[in-house]
């Protein structure tokens, strides 16, 4: 069954490359003051693609003022489990547009690698679920629920009334999220911990108004000063987070070496990495802090006077285990505590998602491992932590709890998604799509 199954896949790569770029071409972007208008373009995209693999049950369905998501669904086998295939339609903006070797929104192939907004994270990831039923000719040997979402990129808000109001729709064995990432080229992995994330935002002031920096600096602080010594508190002196209570998830079992990770990350030579222990233990299981933006007067229309007022976002990433709520606490606790010379500082909560863990003693997740290891040819499937944070995952786990989740992937460390020039490896994505069709496969043996 593998050969055929195998040779399905390589059959149906070019439609696949098809569909990817079609949709790859729409700028589906879910944030305020872009035009939603393409969000649900996309959403109509994803319906007629679903029903080019021949499923009829397809409907585009929204919460409140969410953007459209799409529901499919291929109903079970007798005494076969169903199987939730989620992915997202929706893209991160373009950014900056000066810094992209080709058109955002023109699916452009260079070096075996696709590049454009949405290729890899996660336009790839509804064409790899699309690629495994047709291995099938549109009959899995399981139930398949597609789900595609079209505003995980802003935060998933509306996701939770969706669960409630379609959860038989959506209530699933095992529930596979294709947003994660492999370890390597080469090597698969399933994502088995992502950090959580809370936001916020300061607003420093230390004058009712802007003031002449020759006639009044050395006596009066400015807030931008006063905003960096802040800042400066969120770290100790090795670059590890100050912020006091937080939890640290603790040992990693991977070991990522220095050189590869320096290259993957882009770091300049001469530049030290920040924080104490294994890269995997500080990446994965280890709270990090970054400041995300600054409002504050550009260097171009800069002044000779003292900045009166200025805001930062402050975006903290959190240990598995860690609870959301105390972390805010701790982290505006420390930063209402650390004004420097009293200037009065105003912190407003911003966004918070949970960490989660992912389980790896199931049957499905044994099924996944080995449908991956044999995609790729035989290579050991790792179990990755993720630095970064997929909310939405922990609220699959509260919705279904009797359900498996698995966490695959369709990126690679090169992917840069969210950043300018996202691509995605074909040859890579060509394992990830026979990977999906042999875990179907395996789950349709294991009923």
């Amino acid at each position: 069954m593998t050969d055929a199954l195998r040779a399905a896949v390589q059959r149906h790569l070019p439609q696949a490359r098809v569909d990817l770029e079609a949709l790859a071409r729409i700028p589906s972007i879910a944030f305020p003051g872009f035009d939603h208008s393409h969000v649900q373009a996309s959403a109509e995209k994803v319906v007629e693609l679903c029903r080019s693999v021949g499923i009829t049950d397809v409907r585009i369905v929204s919460a409140g003022e969410g953007q459209p998501a799409v529901i499919a669904k291929i109903p079970a086998p007798e005494g076969a489990p169903t199987v939730l295939l989620y992915a997202h339609h929706d893209v991160q903006p373009e950014g900056d547009i000066e810094a992209w070797h080709t058109p955002p929104f023109e699916p452009t192939e260079v070096d075996g690698r696709l590049y454009g907004r949405g290729c890899a994270d996660d336009k790839a990831g509804i064409v790899a679920h699309l690629t495994a039923i047709r291995a099938f000719d549109g009959r899995p040997p399981v139930g398949v629920t597609l789900f595609i979402e079209g505003e995980e990129e802003f935060g998933s808000a509306s996701l939770p009334d969706l669960l409630a109001e379609y959860k038989e729709d959506l209530r699933s064995d095992v529930i596979v999220i294709a947003d994660s990432t492999s370890w390597e080229i080469g090597t698969p992995a399933l994502t088995t911990s992502l950090r959580g994330l809370v936001d916020c935002y300061i607003e420093v002031s230390t004058l009712d108004h802007a003031v002449h920096s020759g006639m009044w600096g050395g006596v009066v602080p400015d807030a931008l000063t006063a905003l960096s010594k802040l800042l400066a508190t969120l770290h100790d002196a090795d670059g590890s987070v100050a912020v006091k209570g937080l939890h640290d998830a603790g040992p990693t079992p991977v070991d990522y070496p220095h050189d590869r990770f320096r290259t993957e990350s882009g770091v300049l030579d001469g530049v030290q990495l920040i924080g104490r222990g294994s890269i995997t233990e500080r990446l994965w299981h280890q709270p990090a802090i970054a400041v995300t933006g600054i409002d504050c007067p550009s260097v171009r229309n800069a002044s000779n006077t003292l900045v009166p007022s200025v805001r930062a976002k402050v975006s903290m990433r959190l240990a598995p285990g860690q609870d959301v709520d105390a972390a805010m606490d701790l982290l505006v606790a420390h930063l209402e505590s650390h004004a420097p010379w009293g200037a009065h500082v105003a912190v407003t909560r911003g966004e918070k998602g949970e960490p989660c863990v992912v389980g790896t003693d199931g049957p499905a997740y044994e099924a996944a491992r080995a449908a991956h290891s044999e995609a790729w040819d035989g290579a050991e499937c790792v179990n990755l932590g993720v630095g970064g944070s997929i909310p939405f995952i922990a609220e699959f786990q509260e919705a279904f709890p009797a359900a498996e989740v698995l966490v695959t992937g369709v990126e690679d460390p090169d992917a840069r998604a969210h950043g300018p020039n996202e691509s995605l490896h074909l040859g890579e994505f060509a394992k990830v799509c026979l990977a999906e069709t042999l875990l179907l496969a395996r789950l349709g043996e294991q009923a």
